[in-house]
């Protein structure tokens, strides 16, 4: 520390922080090694301060000299931590809800168990200002959520720091940087366990067949010395992991999975170093190299199954392409997808990935759009018509024009429901993490317990079955169980196209009773198509459709895109048209009045009527009726409806097989809702209902005790959605960014439905499973090892068994087979 700035210096008026004069009235101190310091500013006090706080205050004995600007004394970290608090940073990773409060995804570094979880769940809750915050165990990914009047993103950052821990803006890229990086070393420290591990086997070998049949007093000391400096690098490299995390536990006065294991390697080790310094006792040094060993072999397959089982989900994050090629006055610039705003121009090749939401404005393509809907088959593209970003093109080279970027985009919007989904924990998670949250400390004590009775009772025996007790429980097979389970169904069904956006979704689906079903634009495509011409003399059908056409072609009515679009781009011209909202239209083709519309705009029109058996036997099959006519006849009658879904029929007998109620609610007539019934082989069905009567309905079933299923479109069903137990919005591009819905169709195929319930219920039926497992494991456990019936190489064992038993009964959801459809 330079002299000016010792506490008894003449200069102790200078500002300890930055060496500048201290104002005669400046009253701003800071504590560093416990001595008030004189700050010249507010602006040195919060930087000294931040320093302190952040655990940095050696830096000021390390320093040789004074910094002219504050600025220039805040450590690296700090000043990187602070500039994701610019809002032009936050642009790219942090929504808002409101003027003030936000919500960020967040890679965490250095989480090993779900002890790791539940640890910073609880400290980063504690901070003043968090809101909300969870950890996704399977992919280290953290959902914060704050307001930024009484905290900025980064202390949030710097308080996850001190507790041993590093936290980013979730970035795909780096994290896979980090998972490779967090691969390579948990092998190389795999490969030491291992190599070193055998050899002091094969020493222990030997020691154990010298007690049996003799070995020289020399011999043994020499393989126990031997066996000492060959577990040595095992104890302080491989097994470090273990000792810094229950180290990070302990300083934080909690305890974490890795404070009783590192506990029983470090007795083990301790005990069998004394014992060949001082020639006296037994040696463990076999027992700690296996349990190393098998912890180390137990994390990393884990490590792989929780990859594999995030797989599906994490796919989407690495849809968005890093580079994209835009075109600028007939110039092709490359830039990076960052960059583009709306208006730009982008031409996107084949093979390459759609970098945002726009409309094509030159070419024709096929493009896929699997891992964003699940739909297998690609879907043409031609002028006029929307992409996706994030999917792929598969033939010809397409001009894009961007609609949609960054946090705006469907993908975005598809990411933000799917870190909502994993971030929120079932009913079942949250109980686990309780009891898990205080197995480890009961273990501890029952591990001293244990050891004051055989070491009076036994004292030769006492340190092994210590070591025992401590290494064989497995909390984090009881904190793993759910995560999991859910974080492999997940993937699953997003694969699919059905997309979980809530965390109980998939309990709940799982219990329910009762699916309910809207009609329009969910049991039907959502949109009304041509299904019938009849021409009532001549012209014929097609000429009929053609002059039709020519009128709908001055509307933006429905059913005037469905005229037009069964007619084609070739058609008569329609002059003097005159619309008339809600009834129909008026014009003339080739100089003869020509009027389109209802059988009441017709007769008003020009006196004619419509037949009205022909009229009543299309309302009875659901159909909307309108006709073209002349001033003297009526010349066609077309028909309009909307098309039940090809696979509707096979829901409802799939989902009733699967025991549920299915009963059909919509806001149409009797007749229409009839026979959409009908032809979906619905038996329940209940017609002309408001949205207060649809919630009225939904909350009989509910009083009567029933689980209700919510299907529907997502806008006009928003209320009976929202009260429903679990609801299922059909998604599209338009609605996805808003859903509320606790699930999403993505992929417009309703028998994706039948998968989730088979899905969420088999998901349910394994996270009891791994529940169960695990209670009965430690249970048992336990016990064994306590009376000394359990040998510490074995306990070892059996713990990463039980967690590998518990990933690998999850990952089954992975590949359970897709649900017959029933005949």
């Amino acid at each position: 520390m330079p002299a000016s700035c010792g506490p008894d210096s003449p200069a102790d008026r200078a500002c300890f922080h930055c060496g500048l004069p201290v104002p005669a009235h400046g009253a701003w101190t800071v504590s560093v090694d416990g001595a008030p310091r004189p700050m010249c500013c507010p602006g040195c006090q919060a930087v000294a301060r931040a320093i302190v706080d952040s655990g940095l205050g050696d830096f000021y004995k390390h320093r040789t000299g004074t910094l002219p600007t504050a600025a220039q004394a805040v450590p690296e970290f700090l000043r990187q931590a602070r500039v994701y608090d610019s809002p032009e940073v936050q642009k790219s990773f942090v929504s808002r809800e409101d003027e003030h409060i936000r919500e960020a995804s967040l890679i965490l570094e250095g989480i090993v168990c779900a002890a790791c979880v539940w640890l910073n769940e609880r400290h980063i809750a504690a901070l003043p200002g968090v809101l909300e915050v969870s950890i996704n165990y399977a992919t280290h990914r953290a959902r914060v959520r704050w307001d930024e009047r009484r905290i900025l993103l980064s202390d949030i950052l710097q308080a996850i720091a001190r507790i041993g821990y590093r936290a980013h803006p979730y970035d795909p890229a780096r994290q896979q940087q980090l998972l490779e990086a967090e691969r390579k070393g948990h092998l190389k420290r795999l490969g030491v366990a291992a190599v070193l591990g055998m050899q002091v086997m094969i020493l222990a070998v030997a020691l154990y067949a010298g007690e049996s049949f003799g070995m020289e007093p020399g011999f043994r000391r020499f393989f126990h010395w031997l066996s000492l400096g060959l577990t040595l690098p095992v104890l302080l490299y491989a097994a470090r992991p273990f000792f810094q995390a229950a180290w990070r536990d302990l300083r934080r006065r909690q305890v974490g999975m890795d404070v009783p294991v590192s506990l029983g390697i470090g007795l083990a080790f301790t005990a069998s170093a004394w014992a060949t310094f001082s020639d006296r006792g037994q040696v463990y040094f076999d027992s700690v190299v296996m349990f190393v060993f098998f912890l180390l072999s137990a994390r990393y397959f884990e490590m792989a199954a929780r990859k594999r089982a995030a797989e599906g989900a994490e796919s989407l994050v690495r849809l968005q392409p890093a580079m994209a090629t835009r075109l600028e006055e007939g110039v092709e610039r490359l830039v990076p997808a960052a960059e583009l705003k709306p208006g730009d121009r982008v031409r996107v090749l084949p093979g390459e990935t759609v970098p945002a939401d726009g409309v094509v404005l030159e070419g024709t393509s096929s493009v896929d759009e699997s891992l964003l809907t699940g739909e297998s088959l690609p879907l043409r593209k031609t002028a006029g018509e929307r992409l996706v970003g994030g999917s792929i093109n598969r033939e010809s080279p397409l001009v894009l024009e961007v609609e949609k970027t960054g946090r705006d985009t469907v993908l975005a919007g598809l990411l933000r429901l799917l870190d909502r989904a994993q971030g929120e924990k079932p009913r079942l998670a949250r109980l686990a993490d309780r009891i898990a949250g205080h197995f480890v400390l009961g273990v501890l004590l029952l591990a001293a317990g244990v050891a004051a009775y055989w070491g009076w009772q036994e004292p030769a025996r006492w340190l092994g079955i210590t070591v025992a007790v401590l290494v064989v429980t497995c909390p984090c097979a009881l904190s793993l169980a759910t995560p999991a389970a859910m974080t492999a169904a997940t993937g699953r069904l997003t694969r699919l196209g059905l997309l979980p956006t809530r965390g109980h979704a998939l309990e709940t689906l799982a219990r329910a009773g009762h699916f309910l079903l809207d009609k329009t634009g969910t049991l039907t495509e959502g949109r009304l198509r041509l299904l019938a011409t009849e021409a009532l003399g001549e012209p014929g059908e097609d000429e009929c459709l053609q002059r039709a056409a020519a009128l709908e072609s001055h509307s933006e009515h429905p059913i005037a895109r469905a005229l037009l679009e069964a007619a084609g781009p070739v058609r008569p011209l329609a002059a003097e048209v005159v619309n008339t909202p809600g009834a129909g239209l008026r014009g003339r083709i080739d100089g003869v009045p020509h009027f389109l519309g209802t059988a009441d705009y017709l007769h008003e029109q020009t006196g004619l009527s419509l037949p009205a058996g022909r009229l009543a036997a299309h309302a009875r099959r659901g159909r909307t009726v309108v006709a073209l006519a002349t001033r003297q006849r009526v010349l066609a009658l077309f028909a309009l409806g909307d098309r039940l879904r090809p696979d509707a029929p096979e829901l409802v007998s799939a989902l009733e097989t699967a025991g549920l109620q299915v009963a059909l609610l919509t806001g149409d007539q009797e007749a229409a809702a009839r026979h959409v019934a009908r032809a979906a082989g619905i038996r329940e069905v209940h017609w002309a209902m408001k949205p207060q009567d649809k919630l009225d309905y939904v909350k009989r079933l509910q009083e009567q005790g029933a689980v209700v299923a919510m299907a529907g479109d997502g806008i006009n069903d928003a209320p009976v959605l929202g009260a429903a137990h679990v609801s299922i919005a059909m998604g599209n591009g338009t609605q996805l960014a808003a859903a509320s819905a606790d699930m999403v169709l993505l992929s417009q195929e309703l028998k994706q439905l039948v998968d989730g319930v088979h899905t969420a219920r088999k998901t349910l039926r394994i996270i009891r499973q791994n529940l169960a497992w695990a209670v009965l494991y430690n249970l048992t456990a336990l016990p064994l090892a306590a009376l000394g019936l359990v040998t510490p190489w074995m306990a070892a064992l059996g713990m990463s068994g039980s967690s590998l038993l518990v990933v690998a009964n999850a990952l089954r959801l992975n590949r359970l087979p897709r649900p017959r459809p029933v005949d």
